[in-house]
């Protein structure tokens, strides 16, 4: 047999040991008829608890019902059930509503129920309370329990989330490692095969050598040609598509890279710039570019990244051409633009580009907080220009967050959100509902008093006309509908063995009749307390 019959077989006997043992210990025919409907009852109620939970519970609210309307009587042995079923119908419903209709459903039945049956209104109050104390509160401790159990497992989720995440961590950093070098294999190794291949294309045509030099010198080209092609795969392999770290700054400066592509042969002209990037004072080709030491590191190398992409792609598209370099800053943005004119039609052909440095590059601008343009002009000819944040792309994109919206939240942080929301919401529900309740009965009390004591009125000639002895059934149409609240202050105890009920006396609430029944018979009668 599977644990879980066993459990459900065990949850059986417990909750039908109170009724056998009372009828057991009473011998009373009409306890053992009751425990003889109730067992087989409750058996069928734990055989559907844990597919139908609320099915289940309505069984034992039934019985209760049936019993007493006030569900209070028979409490040496119905409350255990109830409180079972309730806990297990919390702990067993994903949803609340269904649950929270039935109850409200059984508490609107009590009042015509106390009103017909008991012809006492107090008895719908009694049974408010008792279905609160036995059944709600059992139900919210069950889906208490449940949304704990739901938050256990939503942490270990996020747990294993967690380490799938540190290891995504892992992956991301070894494909930035990767992409770092071969974004310095593109800048720095491709550039300089590049500025190798145009020296050997400029060697080529000199004069000035035989057949056999300028075969060995195309020779040469076409090696740095192959060369260049073939790094530009070896990249493709290693160039991570979502991810462009930031490398450290290289020693090398924009002077540097400017005098090396002019001994390289390519015509570089320098236009120099003070003050606004507006204000040009002089082009010529001897020029020299301002100083980057007093940029931020990744602003600096970011425009020493943007001239040697520049001035390499120059040299690869536009052999011969003349390239103009402008380097210019503000309190705020300091401007690249680097812009070759259209190639000499004698020129020797370019190389071959995979295409991907610009795209590169672009992302490396953006990380830094900058913009990059790059694309052909009207009049022919190629243009390439980057704006960047002086202050540096940290500061940059605080000021860009401050201003817009906040940052996104993780789903890992949105589900603890919710989950703490969850539990919040049950403890509150765990407390708020049974004192809202409360406050709910005793507010019902003050108008169901009045509405008592009107309805219990017996007139003084019908009281004058009671004989002892008369069947309690023929009473009935000469007594008013609903009997008083219990007995007035300082009424005497009741005689033993009679079942005693009390009626109001008319212009005076301080007193009442009281009929005692023994055996369905009227016994005696009395005006409590007396004078």
């Amino acid at each position: 047999m599977r644990p879980s019959r066993l459990l459900d077989l065990g949850l059986w006997l417990v909750i039908c040991a109170p009724p056998v043992a009372l009828a057991l210990d009473d011998g009373d025919a009409r306890g053992v008829a009751t425990a003889a409907v109730a067992v087989p009852l409750f058996g069928a109620a734990t055989a559907m608890s844990r597919r139908w939970p609320l099915a289940a519970l309505a069984v034992p609210v039934a019985v209760s019902l049936a019993l007493d309307v006030q569900m209070f009587g028979p409490l040496s042995w119905t409350w255990a059930a109830l409180v079972v079923f309730g806990y297990l119908t919390g702990h067993r419903m994903a949803s609340a509503r269904p649950a929270l209709w039935f109850f409200a459903a059984v508490a609107l039945a009590g009042l015509p129920l106390s009103a017909l049956v008991l012809r006492d209104l107090w008895g719908w109050p009694t049974q408010l309370i008792t279905l609160l104390l036995a059944v709600v509160v059992p139900w919210l401790l069950g889906r208490w329990r449940r949304q704990h159990a739901e938050l256990v497992r939503t942490g270990w989720l996020l747990a294993e989330r967690l380490e799938r995440e540190q290891r995504a961590v892992a992956d991301r950093a070894r494909l930035r490692e990767r992409a770092r070098i071969a974004g310095d294999m593109h800048d720095s190794l491709g550039h300089d095969l590049t500025l190798l291949a145009v020296r050997a294309g400029a060697l080529e045509l000199d004069p000035g050598l035989d057949p056999r030099q300028q075969a060995a010198v195309r020779e040469l080209r076409e090696a740095a040609g192959a060369a260049t092609e073939r790094l530009r795969e070896i990249i493709g392999v290693l160039r991570a598509d979502d991810e462009d770290a930031a490398a450290p700054p290289r020693e090398e400066s924009v002077e540097t890279l400017v005098e090396r592509a002019r001994d390289s042969g390519v015509p570089i002209v320098v236009e120099h710039v003070s003050g606004h990037p507006d204000d040009r004072l002089s082009d010529h080709p001897g020029g020299h570019l301002g100083d980057t030491d007093g940029l931020p590191p990744m602003t600096a190398l970011a425009v020493r990244r943007v001239l040697q992409e520049a001035l390499t792609n120059a040299a690869k598209h536009a052999p011969g051409a003349t390239v103009r370099v402008r380097l210019a800053s503000d309190d705020d943005v300091v401007t690249l633009e680097v812009v070759n004119d259209r190639a000499p039609a004698a020129a020797s052909p370019g190389l071959a580009s995979g295409g991907s440095g610009l795209v590169g590059l672009a992302e490396r601008v953006r990380l830094a907080g900058g913009v990059l343009r790059a694309g052909p002009l009207p009049g022919g000819g190629f243009e390439v220009a980057a704006e960047l944040p002086v202050a540096g792309p940290a500061d940059h994109e605080h000021a860009r967050t401050t201003a817009g919206p906040g940052t996104p939240e993780t789903t890992a942080a949105r589900e603890l959100d919710l989950a703490r929301r969850r539990v919040r919401r049950r403890l509150a529900q765990a407390v708020g509902i049974p004192v809202a309740v409360l406050t709910g009965i005793f507010a019902l009390l003050i108008p169901l008093g009045f509405v008592s004591s009107s309805l219990s009125v017996l007139d003084p000639a019908t009281y004058e006309g009671l004989k002892a002895g008369e069947p309690r059934d023929d009473l009935r149409s000469r007594l008013p509908a609903f009997t008083r609240d219990g007995p007035p202050d300082g009424a005497p105890a009741p005689p033993p063995a009679q079942d005693c009920v009390y009626y109001t006396v008319k212009a005076d609430s301080a007193r009442a009749y009281r009929l005692c029944f023994a055996r369905d018979r009227l016994v005696s009668k009395a005006v409590v307390p007396a004078r």
